[in-house]
């Protein structure tokens, strides 16, 4: 596998501040918007990636997409190693699948942005991925394995998609549902509190 894209030194990762920002989860429906082109990587967009691999290290997670942080750009950052001797984190501007393998390969996938619950996807096996890199300068590099499938994971999001959707209609409909109802529940629980709460303020007004 080629990697024609430049490496991030580690220095600037560690001298930049990061930030941590909250991801969202299914049913949100901005996980279904179709992300919008990034037409120049300035320096606020490399502060999104920053921010985006900070977030992704810190759930922690091998791939993030920019709408997982409600961002409808075309931004995902990517880092499959298994330590953090290992990293070598992936950022990907505009990232487009130009070729993929007709060979297919499965993978237990899971998905940050639908915690706890993981499935088999089928993808294929190998994929030449065009992106603009930090500086905006146009890279291609080739993905096998576990790296082709984080990678076309994460490009789906940027379509609306979740990988469920790969899944039969009725495995995906019991996972939207499953989430449905505990998004409810977390509303009754807030709105709860909020009620307490302000109870709590006028009694003691």
């Amino acid at each position: 596998m080629s990697r024609l894209f430049r490496k991030i030194p580690r220095r600037t990762l560690e001298e930049t501040t990061m930030a941590v920002l909250p991801i969202i989860t299914l049913p949100d429906p901005r996980l279904r918007k179709i992300s919008e082109l990034v037409e120049r990587v300035d320096a606020e967009i490399v502060k999104l990636l920053d921010d985006m691999l900070e977030t992704m290290y810190a759930a922690p997670g091998i791939g993030l997409a920019a709408i997982q942080v409600a961002v409808a750009k075309r931004i995902v950052v990517v880092d499959i190693g298994k330590s953090e001797e290992e990293r070598d984190p992936l950022c990907l501007v505009n990232p487009e699948i130009v070729w993929a393998s007709e060979e297919l390969s499965s993978y237990n996938e899971g998905c940050l942005s639908v915690p706890d619950y993981f499935d088999d996807v089928k993808r294929p096996a190998m994929v030449r991925v065009r992106h603009l890199d930090r500086e905006g300068k146009t890279r291609e590099f080739d993905a096998v394995g576990l790296l082709a499938t984080v990678v076309q994971h994460e490009l789906e999001h940027l379509e609306g998609g979740l990988f469920i959707d790969n899944l039969s209609r009725l495995k995906r409909e019991r996972v939207v549902k499953k989430f449905t109802k505990a998004a409810r529940l977390d509303e009754i629980v807030a709105q709860r509190r909020a009620e307490a709460a302000r109870e709590t303020e006028e009694a003691g007004a």
